[in-house]
């Protein structure tokens, strides 16, 4: 999950490189360093902690070498190659000596990497073996040592210095590497070049005007062009300032897909919010809007984006399970209760983490529904290969177009909801909902359990939502203050039922990742058999209301529990639809939202939560952008 970013044209690299560093570093903060190519040297620097601290390194530098490379063996300069990277840790501490790049032993060849090398230890054994001093704890190192010795024998065989040769190497440590890994590496005797590969593991190549990028996230170069190239799975791409070479890792020639970036810089940057999470709720409105868009067509017909599958296959369909994790996976929960009513087939949400290693019955006849907003979630990668199998189908949910996930299903919808920056998912969650009512929706058209009439109904209500989430986000202020108000509190419970079971838990989840407080979500009904235990006097508990709308029995229910609380000294805040009045003598605080069919709810009752989430975070001094130990992109298991 780290950001990779490589450079090769004619302008300076060390400022594209940093400023894609920029746009990367919410894939991981934990260290971050660079390596520059210039007159034939090597010049590299690395520190940890966030981007911030290695720019002020590389500022000291820049004063102590104000003439640049080739004045001083400590300068950076204007070298016109280089690779950058900004590190989440996996093996190895976020330390100095950890900070990729990492270097051959003499000093000629850097690497960088994300992902994880499963065979590293046995690699490392040999190494040292042989000879080899590690300075890190890391498995990239492997391949730094690894990439430098088949440059060697390959030379020593006679092959000529340049770009080929670089090529050529990284070929062999690919065939010696397992796992998932993308791999940058520049070579000082090799000016000019940036040698890229990719297994399980994101990398796209940025076309432009003289110059090539190389990046995990197409974030990092769309500022300097928007053309751009998909690798596929097992390729090795060479590019210097007018090429770009694509094989595979046998050698011969590949080619990957053209693309065009349909958002640009300006998606990628805080637009004047205090934080990018905070612009991210505000833009949920028009990414559900963009996520229905042309989603129905003139006939009635739910369209999907790529279908591999006939719509026998679909009827054919006898069980289904949501694979997910995290907010994605709470999405899916809230998925289970549309798609079991609209379609009538059982529907099971499974954790992808442990999907494949509880042995699931799997069949050609189950249709697994996986949910990654990134695309290269490896637990959600793992749980489909293992269905993949199994023989099952495939429908992935994905916001990133041209990554891994997607492109190993047997169908997919995008959820098109722009860049999210923020390690904490907003938009994300509410369009995947979208996408899995989109999808229930399908499949109860496709088997003839609803008409068009019926689907186009529901369609109708989503296209509602977006002004819903306006209104409601035009008057959250309240959630703010309360927020503020309670920033000191240790706990906070959530109550859900239904659909607001799910809801319960995002809300909790969220108070977790940003303000670092102890908060659960509970099914309502389950207090009484146990959890109502933890109440105390002041506990605040968030209670998600259904509407009391066509499930009159639902929201009484709901209403009992806020009374149980209540009576044990619990600081009741409530979210209810306009105009449910019977909350409002058990609400120490009532926030409203805007009335919505209750299996629809979710996409308005959630966003008070988030709110609520960034703001104790904010005031409790905390980054709400990038929390503590986690990243963006979670590409290892």
């Amino acid at each position: 999950m780290c950001g990779i970013v490589g450079y090769a044209g004619a302008r300076p690299a060390l400022g594209i490189v940093l400023d894609g560093l920029r746009r990367l570093e919410y894939r991981g903060y934990d260290s971050a360093g660079v390596a520059v190519v210039c007159d034939g040297a090597l010049l590299t620097e690395k520190k940890a902690g966030k981007l911030a601290n290695l720019e002020k390194v590389l500022s000291e530098r820049a004063a102590e070498d104000p003439a640049g490379c080739g004045a001083s063996p400590i300068g950076i300069g204007d070298g016109t190659t280089g690779i950058g990277h900004t590190r989440w840790a996996t093996h190895g501490g976020p330390t100095d000596r950890n900070a990729h790049p990492h270097l051959s032993p003499d000093g000629r060849v850097a690497v960088i990497h994300n992902g994880i090398i499963e065979n590293f230890a046995k690699l490392r054994a040999e190494l040292e073996d042989a000879g080899v001093t590690f300075t890190s704890d890391t498995d990239t190192e492997c391949a730094a040592h690894l990439l430098s010795a088949a440059l060697t024998d390959l030379r020593a065989a006679g092959q000529p210095d340049g770009p080929q040769l670089l090529t050529a190497a990284m070929r062999v440590v690919c065939q010696r590497l397992e796992g998932a890994f993308t791999l940058l590496a520049v070579d000082s005797a090799i000016p000019g070049a940036v040698v890229g590969a990719r297994r399980n593991s994101p990398l796209v190549v940025g076309r432009g005007d003289g110059e090539n990028y190389l990046a995990s996230d197409v974030a990092a170069f769309i500022e300097h062009t928007r053309d751009a190239v998909e690798l596929g799975q097992d390729q090795i791409v060479l590019i210097t300032a007018e090429s770009i070479e694509i094989t595979d890792f046998e050698g011969q020639p590949a080619s990957g897909k053209d693309f065009h970036i349909d958002w640009d810089s300006s998606a990628a940057e805080k637009g004047g919010y205090d934080w990018f999470m905070l612009k991210e709720i505000e833009e949920q409105p028009q990414a559900v809007a963009d996520t229905l868009l042309g989603r129905l067509t003139e006939t009635g017909e739910i369209m999907l984006d790529e279908v591999r599958l006939s719509d026998q296959d679909l009827r054919d369909v006898d069980k289904i399970f949501i694979v997910a994790c995290g907010t994605s996976y709470h999405a899916g929960m809230v998925a289970k209760y549309a798609i079991e009513h609209w379609t009538r087939i059982p529907c099971e949400v499974e954790l992808a983490s442990e999907f494949r290693y509880r042995d699931p019955v799997l069949d050609r006849s189950t249709l697994i529904v996986v949910i990654s907003q990134s695309g290269e979630t490896m637990d959600t990668l793992m749980a489909l290969r293992h269905a993949k199998d199994q023989k099952a189908r495939v429908l992935a949910i994905c916001n990133t177009n041209g990554s891994t996930i997607p492109r190993e299903s047997d169908a997919v919808l995008y959820t098109h909801g722009g860049p999210e920056i923020a390690v904490a998912s907003t938009k994300a969650f509410l369009t995947q909902v979208i996408a899995c009512y989109l999808i229930g929706l399908h499949l109860a058209q496709v088997r003839g359990v609803k008409y068009a009439d019926e689907v186009a109904a529901v369609v109708d209500q989503l296209h509602q939502v977006p002004d819903k989430l306006r209104e409601l986000l035009g008057r959250i202020e309240p959630v703010r203050e309360l927020a503020r108000e309670l920033r000191a509190e240790s706990t906070v419970l959530f109550i859900g039922r239904h659909v607001g079971y799910p809801v319960a838990l995002e809300g909790a989840l969220k108070l977790k990742e940003l303000a670092y407080m102890h908060a659960e979500g509970f099914a309502a009904g389950e207090l009484k058999h146990g959890p109502i235990s933890l109440i105390d006097e002041g506990t605040p508990v968030i209670c998600i209301v259904p509407s009391p709308v066509g499930r009159g029995m639902l929201h009484d229910k709901v209403v009992s529990n806020i009374q149980e609380v209540r009576a044990r000294g619990a600081r009741t805040i409530v979210i209810a639809e306009e105009g449910d009045e019977s909350v409002v003598r058990y609400a120490d605080h009532l926030i409203h939202v805007p009335r919505t069919p209750t299996l629809l709810a979710p996409l308005v009752t959630t966003v008070p939560l988030q709110v609520f989430a960034a703001e104790i975070a904010a005031a409790r001094g905390h980054d709400v952008d990038q929390p503590r130990n986690l990243a963006k992109s979670v590409t290892v298991e």
